[in-house]
């Protein structure tokens, strides 16, 4: 889940009112959210980049509380002040309104070109008039849209925000796709023009925005938003123009979001103006902004939707397993920012603002009701079906093999199902197959790239990070690899697999093959060709030539063993001989 970091002290001068670290916890939990962390700026670096960097860091205490990854509105101070204070019965929530101006000449408006079909196809706008900004209020700002970037907009390839200050450009305003070398602009913080392929040049090392240039880099046009001057805005989902910079002292705000999903784009503008609609002088209020299709069709964006919801009373008390009227269940709901009503008979009317975006169904109101009463209230019954449990048959054999190997003088470890390409590929001495591997779409590092498809490289990553304990170290794990499969329902499947190493200033093979023969006396699988198994050499790059071999158990390879190559051991930081198997045991079911 997304975790926010705000200023203790600016939280709860938001929420007028100081608690302490216990009581802000509990006041978390009972929202459904989960104070995390308690630090500082200080402690933050120290731990990120060493205390050279930390040392004119501040000692302001920060809260990292973790929200629901649905809840767009908790992602930024302002957002999670007022729910709180909505939640504690202090204010009513506000009533956001998207306001057209009363001089029609100063409507907005963004008219978006035909030719941005061929690369981002929608785009919406909003105008924030008469803001203040404080460095921490900037700060947040800034904050959210990253927030809103890395988990909404799927870094950028669905939704790309950019923030102008309007007191600096001119509308109307044009949305086009050009060709590289006909975009010309200073891009923030820069100190001289660049067209496209400048500007991917120029980022092509940045820390952040390297990771970005992919998605239009191999485009024959750019999406370019500029003002009636020809002004550059923004190179989105790149970076935002220079000479429209937003300063401390803007005041009028010009909001454009652009989109490969347009739904998400009003999701997106949705909650960034209701966020920062608090800091306005007409507070909770936004401009309008009228937005031209390349058909010609007008609307106004944004919308600021509120929907009604009917709720029978009797179905929530069912789901949730709680007996309240209707009035409880209304005034339940209304502190979770879903002002509701009892219609005084068994249904509730619920009110669903434009900032719960969340709200997809009945059963996701019946969840913030069973939020606001508390689980731990939610008295205890027993299932009014009768059943009989027991112990899946593979988790079975998993858990008695576990103790079994334990027994052999084994520890057993846990390591991460995602790992880097590298460790199931180079690494390994093997080459990288797209076909039975499961790539991870968007990686949050280079260390989880990919579902691992043995278990090998955790149990040498393990080893790696223990060199410092006694000699021999004998570790082992049963868990899940996962392979492509077209044949099944999601396109890949799990595989139970039971693999073990052992490491010291010999190999030792035998130890490795008599933990297998071990393994097969407690399954009862005699050593047989037939009706048993047996070894039969191969050569596999991760082994030692002449050294390795595969397991036949009635006929079919289900595993393999052998000595480690010492390029696979250097690789994985290690200096000493080690021998290792791994078998599928789904077999032996």
């Amino acid at each position: 889940m997304p975790t926010i970091s705000v200023k203790r002290d600016l939280l709860f001068k938001a929420l007028n009112q100081s608690f302490s670290e216990e009581e802000f916890s509990f006041l978390c939990f009972d929202f459904g959210l989960e104070l995390d962390d308690v630090t500082s700026e200080k402690q933050m670096l120290i731990k990120e980049q060493g205390a050279t960097v930390a040392k004119d860091a501040s000692d302001d205490v920060i809260y990292r509380i973790e929200v629901p990854a649905n809840r767009y509105d908790l992602l930024c101070l302002e957002g999670l002040a007022i729910a709180l204070l909505v939640f504690q019965n202090k204010i009513q929530y506000p009533n956001y309104k998207a306001i057209v101006p009363s001089d029609q000449k100063l409507m907005q408006t963004l008219q978006i070109k035909s030719d941005t079909k061929k690369i981002r196809p929608y785009a919406v706008a909003a105008v924030l008039r008469d803001i203040t900004f404080t460095s921490d209020s900037y700060a947040s700002f800034i904050d959210l849209q990253d927030k809103l970037h890395q988990n909404l907009a799927r870094r950028r390839t669905l939704v790309a925000i950019g923030t102008h200050d309007l007191d600096t450009i001119q509308g109307p305003f044009v949305y086009d796709a050009l060709p590289p070398d006909q975009i010309k602009f200073k891009p923030l913080n820069q100190e001289k023009e660049y067209d496209g392929h400048g500007i991917m040049e120029l980022y092509a090392n940045h820390p952040q925005l390297k990771q970005y240039l992919p998605i239009i880099k191999d485009s024959p046009v750019y999406p370019v938003i500029k003002d009636s001057n020809g002004v550059v805005l923004s190179l989105p989902p790149i970076i935002n123009g220079h000479h429209s910079r937003i300063t401390l002292n803007t005041k009028n705000v010009f909001i454009e979001v652009t989109a490969t999903d347009l739904h998400k784009a009003n999701i997106v503008l949705d909650t960034i103006v209701t966020a920062f609609s608090y800091h306005c002088k007409n507070q909770f209020t936004c401009e309008t902004c009228e937005v031209i299709s390349p058909d010609g069709s007008k609307r106004r964006t944004p919308s600021f939707q509120y929907r009604k919801e009917v709720i029978n009373i009797k179905k929530l008390n069912k789901y949730i397993g709680i007996r309240e009227e209707a009035g409880k269940l209304a005034n339940l709901l209304t502190r979770m920012c879903l002002s509701s009503k009892s219609t005084g008979g068994s249904d509730v009317v619920v009110k669903v603002p434009p900032t719960r975006h969340d709200i997809l169904h009945p059963v996701d109101i019946y969840e913030d009701a069973a939020i606001a009463f508390g689980y731990n209230n939610i008295s205890k019954s027993i299932p009014k079906t009768n059943c009989f449990a027991e112990q899946q048959p593979l988790n079975k054999l998993t858990n008695d093999l576990r103790q079994q190997i334990a027994q052999s003088g084994f520890t057993e470890v846990l390591t991460f199902s995602l790992c880097s390409r590298e460790d199931i590929s180079s690494k390994l001495r093997q080459p990288f197959d797209e076909s039975s591997v499961v790539i991870v779409d968007n990686p949050k590092t280079s260390d989880f790239q990919v579902v691992r498809t043995t278990l090998i490289p955790g149990l040498l990553k393990s080893v790696s990070y223990n060199k410092s304990a006694p000699l021999p170290i004998k570790v082992f794990e049963i868990s899940d690899v996962v392979l492509l499969d077209p044949n099944e329902e999601t396109g890949a499947k799990n595989v139970r697999r039971l693999s073990a190493l052992y490491y010291d200033k010999k190999s030792g093979f035998e130890i490795i093959h008599g933990l297998l023969d071990r393994i097969m006396q407690l399954l009862e699988v005699p050593w047989t060709r037939e009706a048993g198994y047996y070894l039969e050499g191969a050569e596999d790059e991760t082994f030692f030539p002449k050294r390795s071999a595969r397991i036949i158990y009635r006929g079919k390879p289900i595993g393999k063993l052998g000595i480690i190559h010492p390029e696979v051991i250097s690789a994985f930081e290690l200096s000493m001989p080690c021998s290792a198997l791994e078998i599928d045991i789904e077999q032996f079911l």
